[in-house]
């Protein structure tokens, strides 16, 4: 045996009766292989177990994952992204950064050179607004994503966030941004025309906004980056006076406020998901985007409506792409086909305040939008909303997005201000998975800059917090749903609690849904995790979550044959070394082995 491992086992669990719609994967929609990948680094086989796997392509529903059985030569090349093998060769295990990196794609980061420059300064997950732009345009946008995934050996994951049917403006007739000063009056409209409107006169999308707002009520525009003081209604038309300057925004937000309260009569009796969202939701399905990101959520019922959607989508295309494929493969292969895309509930508003927890259990995460919510809860709230929200999602196993005016200074300026720097460090602290970047990286002048700076205190804090040896005393409740489910979950605690305590360079977990690589995340170990899976979509979901480091490894069925093809691959790639401590975890067996790198 190749490596001396010390093992503790624990008895084989019964079939379920009702396998989890977790374990199932996502359905392809092209099966050709890929050429060779010129642009990435691919290992030579050093013996006769070490084998090509052939390149499966990325497809808008999903993955195709050839049978060992049928193919035995398809064994083991690994995929990681080339950012963290840089980072992992150049500086070692414990410097690897652990909270993860989104950043907005808009105009200014559009083009593949700025694209591949934002990969390789660490963003992790790449969203899509589809406030902004036509379908045509983020479809670019998501296959310029995939492409440098294949060329560049990436895994950026792509997340579609959609619009929402809250009131917000038009599109400022083309133009990117607007200025409005101080006691300057502007003319809110209800009306639509194909026309250019002139100056200092903006559309507004609902067409009850005339009716519900009143002489004195104050409009906040895009959470509070401008505010304006209704003068008087002239039937569609609604002027105010300006008495907060600030940069106007197409499609910003308005919300309405009254004696120093949100306005939320008429706004809560809009749709969540708007009938245009539903046609982006479609287009994202098609694309195969990562994540879907949920705008105004109220309660967790419209997110169970969207997950069954989806679901029955990607059913209906499985079964079409099956039935095509009989008689074209000739051989014994499995397809894997989820219905998950990730659901990602956005919390921005006092409705989903009140509903909180059911929305974050119905969710596959959350981001917490605090330029909106801002908007609706007094501004000295947001901190504490901002924490208790982290601290639920950490409870209840759900990834969290702290996103909204990070860096909002960067759009303009190279460097962020001070008080910027010590609220990315506050996220960090608190352990968020993800930080975000909207503007600063999507319309800003700066956008690598921006991203440089998250990704280098994000790296300062997270030091600071192992020199310091904060090791946490949050109490993780239950979320287990079935026994199988409660095994993995006291796994992957007693795993995080070794780690810690023996001083393990990482934890190593083979997994096929990515359930068990979520359950050490949210333990928060001080070393990285590794994540190993067959599936490039989970590989690429996984990267949304605190300290995984995704791969994709073909899985032989067997966990020694696994570690011994593990430690060759990485070694030979220079990320381990001999004499490194790991500990090994597989969600198909219940044991924990805890080894030397041979």
């Amino acid at each position: 045996m190749a490596t001396a491992a010390r093992s503790l086992h624990l008895p084989a669990l019964p079939k379920p009766s009702n396998p989890s719609s977790r374990n199932h994967l996502p359905v392809p929609s092209q099966f050709r292989p890929l050429p060779r990948r010129h642009g990435r680094r691919r290992l030579a086989a050093s013996s006769s177990d070490l084998t090509s796997f052939p390149d499966s392509t990325p497809t808008p529903n999903g993955v195709f994952v050839p049978s060992a059985a049928a193919h035995p030569a398809a064994a083991a090349t690994i995929d990681v992204d080339a950012a963290t093998e840089a980072e992992l060769r150049e500086n070692g295990f414990r410097s690897t950064r652990r909270t993860k990196l989104v950043c907005t794609v808009g105009p200014a980061t559009r083009g593949a050179a700025e694209l591949e420059a934002l990969a390789v300064g660490g963003m992790n997950v790449a969203r899509v607004n589809m406030c902004h732009g036509d379908r045509e345009w983020h479809r670019e946008v998501i296959r310029a994503v995939r492409s440098l995934n294949e060329d560049k050996g990436f895994a950026v994951a792509v997340m579609m966030d959609t619009e929402g049917s809250e009131i917000h403006m038009g599109d400022l007739g083309g133009a990117p941004s607007v200025k409005a000063e101080d006691g300057e009056v502007w003319t809110f409209s209800v009306r639509s025309t194909d026309t250019s409107l002139p100056d200092r006169i903006i559309h507004v999308n609902y067409d009850g906004f005339a009716e519900d707002v009143k002489a004195g009520d104050e409009l906040f525009v895009d959470g509070g980056m401008a505010r304006f003081e209704v003068m008087e209604k002239l039937g569609p038309d609604v002027k105010c006076r300006c008495t907060d300057p600030g940069l106007l925004l197409p499609r910003a937000n308005l919300t309405i406020w009254r004696y120093g309260s949100v306005v939320r009569e008429r706004n809560a009796m809009l749709p969540t998901i708007s009938s245009k969202d539903w046609i982006d939701i479609d287009f994202g399905i098609a694309e195969g985007v990562d994540f879907i990101a949920v705008s105004f959520v109220k309660s967790a019922e419209v997110i169970n409506h969207l997950k069954s959607y989806i679901t029955a989508r990607s059913r209906g295309s499985f079964h079409f792409i099956a039935k095509s494929l009989i008689g074209v493969l000739n051989c014994d292969c499995f397809i894997v086909c989820p219905s998950d895309i990730g659901v990602i509930a956005k919390i921005e508003s006092i409705d989903a305040l009140k509903n909180l927890e059911e929305i974050i259990r119905a969710s596959d995460g959350i981001m917490v939008a605090r330029g909106d919510l801002g908007a609706q809860i007094p501004l000295e709230q947001v901190p504490s909303v901002q924490q208790k929200i982290v601290r639920m999602c950490r409870q209840l196993n759900k990834p969290v997005i702290v996103a909204s005016q990070l860096l909002e200074s960067m759009i303009e300026y190279p460097t962020p201000t001070r008080a910027e720097v010590a609220d990315v460090s506050e996220a960090v602290r608190q352990r968020a998975d993800a930080l975000m970047l909207s503007g600063e990286s999507a319309m800003g002048r700066y956008p690598e800059k921006a991203l440089s700076v998250l990704r280098s205190v994000s790296l300062r804090i997270e030091k600071w917090w192992r020199e310091e040896k904060r090791h946490e005393t949050l109490e993780l409740q239950d979320v287990s749903s079935s026994f199988s489910d409660k095994i993995s979950e006291e796994i992957c605690n007693s795993a995080a609690k070794m780690a810690n305590n023996l001083g393990v360079d990482a934890v190593f977990v083979y997994t096929k849904d990515g359930h068990m690589a979520s359950l050490l995340s949210r333990c928060r170990p001080d070393c990285p995790v590794f994540a190993f899976t067959s599936s490039t979509s989970v590989r690429r979901r996984l990267n949304l979550q605190w300290g995984l480091i995704p791969f994709r490894l073909s899985d032989s069925g067997d966990m020694e044959s696994n570690l011994n093809r593990t430690f060759s691959l990485l070694k030979a790639r220079g990320m381990v070394q001999s004499g490194d401590l790991v500990i090994a975890l597989s969600d198909m067996l219940q044991s924990i082995q805890v080894m030397n790198v041979p």
